[in-house]
């Protein structure tokens, strides 16, 4: 037997879930393409009923993608399942997964609500969603710590009213491999319609095992599993996309199905993903590390000369890793710009948007001589970034820091219209050049990160910038791009100051957990 592993992706809904990793729509939209090009199976856009903002980027989603489903989230609320299914209308394929918790702790402290209600809500909430779609999906939130033999009841309840993929998450990470598969399989045996209802899993990072969890219910016959690229998530995050489908495809001998994800274009989405939310990718992470196929003992290397298997239990190519790509430069001219970010996935809205977007492309090609894609994606990012909704922007920047002076520095933004000029002096350059812009947007926020990873090597290569910002609660990532360090720091604090602003404008997802 060799059944296909659906794979459910929600980068776009859980993985935003992360402090300051929230999308645009346009950003949304651009990773829907290349999860699509990835051929995952369903990719989850969001929680229409969050904000307007999450209901249109679902629904422009919705419009876009033809080849993978369509899903949209909602709680066990009529509401909720209205708001998605509107959303969803114009999906060419469509699924609403609701949900609603029911383990004890979830029930009397976080809904007051006893079991039968549960059970009668989430009931609702399906019928209802059937008359949007054939396609539900049902979850009994933090159900690694439910009764069994509630959960049973739930089960069989929801199929009845005509769920047709029953996920069983374990939302706060506290389950064991070994203890979740078993449980994933007892269900599966002891649920009296489990015949009618695929089986899938939805495991948080918190100890570290949400890979294995999943896994260990696959094992057990679940034939979905929901992850997200680089296992981004709240807290500690979810299973990695990446890991699940090289453990299916490594491990042929242990695991009875397969996935139609095309693994070569893992590394592009996940340099993607990284680049839009800010949150680097760690060398050692598996699959899409830089590290992940480096050898640097002696024997290790000696090895893998003699035979790639020695050492290598997959090939770097096979996931995206030293694909013959087009190199650009400076004398690249527009048609092949245009050609590869069309193999990237981009199109543009307009030649006016092409022609911007060229001309950032030279400036750059000015200052490094090859161009490539990780550049290209941080280009198209920090021009789109521009071309929205930004209160400030930077003019200009000037540094002065050497032996034995303390580093000044002087900013020019301009604010909607008018041009403000701000000096300061501080520890380093960044430092200086930070104070400077926070003593003219007055955000007071609290920095809670500042990191610098180069986008490609060589010493020419582009500085990108990760700054996250916290005000009253919310968090904020901005992100900024440059081949010198201190004007790509400005940058990514003048769009975390600008997405600060905006973050007053919606409700953030995390406020709902799965």
């Amino acid at each position: 037997m060799n059944d296909k592993l659906i794979i459910f992706d929600t980068t776009l809904r859980d993985g935003e879930q992360s402090p300051g990793a929230s999308m645009t729509q346009d950003e949304k939209i651009r990773i829907a393409k290349a999860l699509e090009r990835l051929r995952v199976d369903i990719i989850e856009a969001g929680f229409p009923a969050a904000s307007a903002g999450d209901f249109a980027a679902v629904q422009a989603v919705a419009r876009m993608i033809r080849h993978s489903t369509v899903c949209a989230l909602a709680r066990a609320l009529d509401q909720d399942v209205d708001r998605a299914g509107e959303a969803l209308k114009h999906a060419e394929r469509a699924r609403i997964h609701t949900f609603i918790a029911t383990s004890p702790i979830h029930m009397e402290r976080k809904l007051q609500m006893a079991p039968e209600q549960v059970i009668e809500y989430a009931t609702r909430a399906v019928r209802r969603a059937r008359q949007y779609t054939d396609d539900v999906e049902f979850s009994p939130e933090d159900a690694g710590r439910s009764e069994e033999d509630f959960l049973c009841r739930v089960l069989e309840a929801v199929i009845e009213a005509g769920a047709s993929t029953l996920n069983i998450p374990d939302t706060v990470g506290y389950s064991m491999p070994g203890q979740f598969g078993r449980m994933v399989g007892r269900l599966m045996e002891r649920v009296p319609n489990a015949d009618k209802a695929v089986f899938s899993v939805h495991c948080h990072n918190d100890l570290g095992l949400a890979v294995a969890n999943s896994l260990s219910a696959v094992l057990e016959g679940a034939r979905q599993v929901e992850c997200t690229i680089n296992g981004l998530g709240e807290r500690a995050g979810n299973a990695a996309l990446e890991e699940i489908v090289m453990a299916v495809k490594t491990r042929k001998d242990m695991f009875p199905c397969h996935t139609e994800i095309d693994s070569r274009e893992i590394v592009a989405c996940s340099k993607l993903v990284s680049n839009i939310t800010g949150f680097p990718v760690q060398p050692n992470k598996a699959i899409v590390g830089a590290n992940a196929f480096a050898h640097e003992a002696g024997i290790h290397q000696d090895g893998v000369l003699k035979s790639r298997e020695t050492y290598e239990i997959m090939r770097a190519e096979d996931v995206g890793w030293s694909a013959n790509r087009m190199v650009l430069g400076k004398h690249s001219g527009r048609n092949a710009f245009r050609t590869r970010l069309q193999e990237l996935g981009v199109e543009f809205a307009s030649e006016a948007e092409l022609n911007a977007v060229f001309a950032r492309f030279k400036q750059l090609a000015d200052k490094k001589h090859d161009i490539f894609d990780e550049d290209l994606q941080a280009l198209l990012t920090e021009a789109r970034v521009e071309a929205g909704d930004e209160r400030v922007r930077l003019v200009a920047l000037k540094v002065c820091s050497e032996t034995g002076e303390t580093p000044r520095a002087s900013v020019t933004l301009k604010i909607e219209y008018e041009e403000i000029t701000a000096t300061a002096q501080g520890s380093g350059a960044v430092d200086a050049s930070l104070k400077a812009i926070e003593s003219i947007v007055h955000s007071q926020s609290n920095l809670q990160l500042y990191s610098v990873n180069n986008i490609t090597s060589g010493t020419d290569s582009q500085g990108e910038v990760t700054v996250r910002l916290e005000k009253d609660g919310r968090i904020v990532n901005g992100q900024g791009a440059d081949t010198d360090i201190v004007i790509a720091s400005a940058k990514a604090y003048i769009n975390a100051v600008n997405r600060l602003h905006l973050a007053g404008l919606r409700m953030h997802p995390q406020v709902h957990n799965l």
